[in-house]
């Protein structure tokens, strides 16, 4: 049995650049999706998030729309009703990496609120890079790795091949022209050797331990990927 650090956005709401503050949180599938593939597999989750709050589900997450009809969409919503790890998280300051196995950031745009500027977050991507352990992030919790430049501006990130919510995945969901800055060019302005597939297409990115997913849909990859070599 693995144990495995889910670490999650504490953030209930976006802010766009004309100061809304639009509601959203973590993306279900990208929870749901890869928390039973390795608990499936016999393995244990921990939930971290910045000062232990109680991860928010983004509801628009959750409409049939958003997963090919409404079965789907209730298969996600029972996963997440029954996930006890989701109640309970500890606090990012508390996370000792030593006691896992592999590091997973599930996405939403709440990563853009809180975990692209998290120093905790930040330092614990830094070691789970070095430790040689899986490390896998998906869709929009790419904008946690803004958190690792040190005072020089410099990342043990830069020029990684990786992924990560595009700019007209953001186009198609109604925020590029809002947001106060898209995912996709901070990637590669961080840098990194950013790559993409088709729009909402399923794709992943493996570099050394490092695995990354585009969008909600390669969640499921993803994680498959990563229980091989759990």
């Amino acid at each position: 049995m693995a144990k495995i650090l889910f670490v999650m956005t504490g953030a209930a709401y976006w802010t766009l650049k004309n100061g809304h503050k639009h509601p959203t949180g973590y993306w279900s599938e990208e929870f749901a999706a890869p928390y039973s593939i390795f608990t499936g597999a016999g393995h244990q989750i921990t939930v971290a998030t910045p000062g232990a709050v109680i991860p928010t589900l983004d509801m628009m997450s959750l409409r049939p729309s958003m997963n090919n009809g409404e079965e789907n969409a209730l298969k996600l919503e029972n996963v997440i009703r029954e996930a006890d790890e989701l109640r309970s998280p500890i606090s990012l300051k508390d996370v000792r990496l030593e006691d896992y196995d592999a590091v997973y950031y599930p996405g939403g745009h709440g990563p853009m609120e809180d975990l692209s500027t998290d120093a905790e977050s930040g330092m614990l991507l830094r070691r789970a890079l070095a430790s040689g352990k899986p490390l896998a992030i998906v869709c929009h919790a790419p904008a946690a790795l803004l958190a690792t430049r040190d005072e020089n501006n410099e990342t043990p990130f830069a020029n990684y091949r990786l992924t990560g919510f595009t700019n007209d995945e953001e186009a198609g969901v109604g925020f590029a022209d809002e947001a106060k800055w898209l995912l996709e060019d901070e990637l590669r302005k961080l840098p990194t050797d950013y790559s993409r597939g088709p729009t909402w297409q399923p794709y992943i990115v493996v570099d050394r331990n490092l695995y990354t997913g585009q969008n909600p849909a390669s969640s499921t990859k993803l994680a498959e990927e990563v229980l091989k070599v759990l």
